[in-house]
């Protein structure tokens, strides 16, 4: 098994998530994540492919595909979104608590919650605490991260012509899948 793949089988990711079978269609089967995972993006619901695959990879490699996947489409990013993208990577290279929190307070000040600030977010959301530095801690639900890469990706393909939707998603998720091989 692959060291970033956290879960064998999509039942046993939805059994650790309880929150994917809300927000996805799809429901679990014992089939090999992977597999599961690439049988979503032919089905009825595509988009659960990138849910799924959200809450497949580790917290930091998800906010890392997230990016990706949004740099990879600038007609589905705004003015805002690169200092806020810029400060989810700050995080993902150096993954210490101050970058950490700068990027939960980029995408908490965020006038709109756009795709940049979707993975602003999720790196923000990825532990640690969610309260204001000198507060008392609030630990982030472990969802919270799958959620926010969710949106960032989903909202940014939402953004593509129609036409190119479909092949933008097969993209995405094929980007993810390569980042459980490596």
């Amino acid at each position: 098994m692959s060291s970033r793949l956290r879960f064998n089988t999509a039942r046993e990711l939805f059994e650790t998530f309880p929150t994917v079978a809300e927000d996805m269609a799809a429901t679990p089967t014992e089939r090999p994540s992977i597999e599961y995972l690439r049988d979503l993006v032919t089905s009825p619901t595509p988009e659960d492919a990138v849910t799924f695959c959200a809450y497949l990879l580790p917290r930091r490699v998800a906010v890392w595909w997230g990016h990706q996947c949004l740099k990879n489409l600038p007609e589905g990013l705004t003015s805002q979104d690169p200092d806020l993208l810029a400060a989810a990577e700050d995080w993902v290279r150096e993954p210490e608590e101050d970058r950490r929190y700068a990027a939960l307070d980029a995408g908490m000040a965020a006038p709109v919650k756009t795709p940049g600030a979707w993975i602003a977010l999720a790196a923000g959301w990825s532990g640690g605490s969610m309260a204001p530095s000198g507060m008392a801690p609030v630990v982030p639900p472990p969802f919270l991260t799958a959620r926010a890469v969710n949106a960032a990706i989903l909202s940014a393909i939402a953004r593509v012509p129609l036409k190119q939707r479909a092949v933008v998603l097969e993209a995405c998720v094929s980007m993810g899948i390569q980042m459980t091989e490596n």
